[in-house]
């Protein structure tokens, strides 16, 4: 008993240690990101200068240079007017205004502090004075503005033209990405009421691996074994979850996976995929142009996939028709192919596929329909994003068949919380159920044993 009592308290103790750095790491980051702001006159210093660099640099021939050329030259001649207006800052400013000026002209003005700090997650833009950020899974306000929905705007457009799509009040909502892959969502007046709000989804820049993922606490240890196991052996999954509960970043790990010497294409709406196999065909949708023409949809790209000879399709999320083209995918060869779907429980994500198959106006007996979706999927997993902003493999269901016409599932493994700590964290187990699967032989067959142990009920 003494023993299992001197774990846990190592184990709580371990917990605070690594609560207290987050802690003291958050406030340096804030405090840095404060540091960078600038008092009324260096905003009204970086305004005159950034003015005058417009009027005696040709942006054009700023486009055909290497970046960091093109930034020597910026600060060359940005600290030659500030020398010419004697304008009194210490070094130190001088450089945070000129640092400003650079960020105008080459990146994204002020969110560039931003999108260097690898603790936020998403930043949210309400409007040209408003910006929250999403740090360790809390949200929080953030001290950087805009000076005006004018200067938001051209930051946006700066945005959206680079991947080369298009914004005003005819087409007032858009989705785009930014050069290191992040998500960006714009929705602009007549629309939005407090003026422009942009919302970026960031993009890591390290990947993940399932080692990450098991220190983070997201997957238990025991369970990688499986998770390897059920791609490798080429079984069907649907991975479901909430919106930002990490379904990206887990089918980014269990692609991961796939054996180097299969041939891989993925399909997705804005490309976030990392896969790093040797042969991997990246496909992406195209939104339609101003006219309203020239549309391609996912539903078409999983169509054309089926004629590239694919050992596996990797579809970023289902959410319309190409649900339909991807169970046909799924049993007709297919197999291995993996995908993710939003909802809240694996029984709902069924339900939503057939939703999503009734899009293609295609009429199905529900019998029929529920035996392709039955014979299609093999494992669902479920990821679900918990209140103290941690990501967790909540359960993970093996679809069984059918009986009579409801889909059978079984579940394998599930999260139990425990309630809450005195840190507000979210406390629990994960926990096999006892039913052993019936992939178990076939990964057995295609040589992953795995003991019978995992299965037993702790």
């Amino acid at each position: 008993m003494s023993l299992l009592t001197a774990r846990l308290n190592r184990q709580k103790q371990a917990e605070v240690t690594e609560q207290a750095r987050e802690e003291v790491q958050e406030k340096q980051q804030r405090q840095e990101l404060q540091l960078q702001l600038l008092s009324p006159a260096e905003r009204e210093c970086k305004e005159k200068v950034h003015q005058e660099l417009l009027k005696m640099m040709d942006l054009s021939l700023i486009d055909s240079m290497e970046e960091k050329e093109a930034r020597r030259q910026i600060q060359s001649i940005g600290q030659q007017l500030m020398d010419d207006g004697v304008m009194p800052f210490s070094m130190t400013a001088r450089n945070r205004i000129l640092k400003q000026v650079e960020d105008e002209i080459m990146g994204l003005g002020p969110l560039e502090p931003l999108l260097v700090d690898p603790s936020i997650s998403d930043i949210l833009v309400n409007g040209y004075d408003t910006v929250y950020v999403e740090r360790y899974g809390r949200l929080e306000h953030c001290p950087i503005k805009f000076t005006s929905n004018l200067h938001l705007m051209n930051i946006i457009d700066r945005i959206v033209s680079r991947v080369g799509r298009h914004i005003d009040e005819a087409s007032p909502m858009v989705d785009a990405r930014l050069a290191d892959g992040s998500r960006v969502n714009v929705i602009i007046p007549p629309l939005a009421l407090d003026g422009p709000q942009m919302s970026i989804r960031r993009f890591a820049v390290e990947l993940l691996t399932m080692d990450n993922l098991i220190e983070l606490g997201s997957v238990p240890e025991r369970l990688a074994p499986v998770l390897e196991g059920i791609v490798k052996s080429r079984l069907n999954i649907l991975i479901s979850g909430g919106t930002g509960s990490g379904k990206t970043t887990m089918l980014n790990i269990l692609s991961g996976y796939i054996p180097e010497n299969e041939r891989i294409v993925t399909i997705e709406d804005s490309a976030e995929l990392q896969l790093q196999q040797p042969h991997v065909v990246r496909l992406e949708t195209r939104p339609p142009n101003i006219e309203g023409r020239g549309e391609i949809s996912q539903r078409e790209l999983v169509r054309n996939s089926l004629r590239m000879r694919p050992d596996r399709i990797v579809l970023g999320e289902v959410r319309g028709g190409e649900t339909l083209d991807m169970l046909q995918a799924m049993n007709t060869g297919h197999d291995g192919s993996l995908t993710t779907i939003h909802a809240n429980t694996p029984r709902d994500a069924l339900g939503r596929v057939e939703n999503m198959v009734s899009m293609t106006g295609i009429s199905f007996p529900i019998k029929a329909l529920r035996s392709q979706i039955a014979s299609a999927i093999d494992v669902v997993l479920q990821i679900g994003r918990l209140e103290d902003g941690g990501r967790r493999l909540i359960s993970i269901q093996e679809i069984n068949g059918m009986e009579g016409d409801i889909i059978t599932m079984s579940e394998l493994f599930r999260f139990e919380r425990h309630g809450l700590d005195a840190d507000g964290r979210v406390r629990g187990s994960f926990r096999a159920t006892g039913i052993v699967p019936a992939f178990h032989k076939t990964l057995a067959d295609r040589g992953y044993e795995l003991p019978m142990s995992l299965f037993e009920p702790d």
